[in-house]
């Protein structure tokens, strides 16, 4: 803690442009972000085990029970798995944010000429590194239980970067929660309360067509079924639809009015 401190102090005395000390301030908060990420077990354990405990669950408990038609349940759930856990990821920036603004060492870093950002980019990036690799791990264990995608590398790059983001959306919704709840429980349901409706009343893990009318319209019309279409229409080759064009939408969307909201609302906490 004391070394990025150090680091930021040295990195303001110099004689550069604003960009580049800016730059500086990203860097170093998010290398502390990461090095919080790799001395917490629990964490680590989250990232691994997580995602391929729920698509064990799914594959074997639940899937001889659910009609997907022509595509393999496997090959269904994926991308649903895939968007559940960026989801359920991206929501620790919550946390993190919450723990720094209660050990104090924002007060700190308020005495620093530094970018005013840079404190909540380094949570949400730090998050969006550990949930990529979630994504890969539960990715490489897909296929050992018999995911058989058909996608090239142009539609994984699109999933690649649908997949990040989404996680970046979910992030700076998280960053925003963190300032608003005042505990640690209070930041673990706040971000359930928002999450689970919509990752289990849409496409995720069946077809929304089996829903109840009410639940099913607003299961085809929210962001994490418009997400989770597009990604598996790349990655198995089911029909897309406009999924694709609103996915982008609504994380684009959440982007650009949740990143300066939180931002504003950290200026006013500090």
């Amino acid at each position: 803690m004391k070394q990025s401190v150090s680091l930021l102090a040295d990195t303001q005395t110099e004689a550069r442009p604003e960009i580049f000390w800016t730059l500086d301030n990203y860097w170093v908060l998010t290398k502390r972000s990461l090095t919080h990420i790799l001395r917490n077990i629990d964490q680590l354990l989250s990232t691994f085990l997580m995602p391929v405990m729920f698509l064990l669950l799914f594959r074997y408990v639940f899937g001889g029970a659910i009609n997907t038609g022509e595509t393999s349940y496997v090959n269904f759930l994926v991308a649903g798995i895939l968007v559940q856990t960026a989801a359920f990821g991206a929501n620790t920036t919550t946390f993190s944010v919450l723990v720094d603004l209660q050990k104090g060492i924002v007060d700190r870093f308020r005495a620093l000429p530094m970018a005013s950002s840079a404190l909540l980019a380094a949570h949400v990036i730090a998050d969006l590194v550990r949930n990529t690799i979630s994504a890969l791990i539960m990715l490489a264990a897909s296929f050992l239980v018999g995911f058989r995608p058909t996608a090239d590398p142009a539609e994984w790059l699109l999933v690649l970067g649908l997949l990040l983001l989404f996680t970046l959306a979910i992030s700076w919704i998280s960053a925003i929660l963190g300032m608003v709840v005042k505990s640690l429980e209070a930041a673990q349901w706040s971000g359930f309360m928002v999450l689970m409706p919509l990752t289990f009343a849409s496409s995720a893990f069946v077809p929304t067509g089996s829903m109840p009318t009410v639940l099913r319209v607003f299961a085809e019309n929210q962001p994490v079924t418009h997400v989770i279409e597009a990604m598996r229409a790349w990655m198995v080759g089911t029909p897309i639809g406009n999924s694709g064009w609103l996915a982008l939408f609504w994380c684009v969307g959440i982007i650009v009015v949740a990143m300066p909201v939180a931002t504003w609302m950290f200026r006013r906490r500090v």
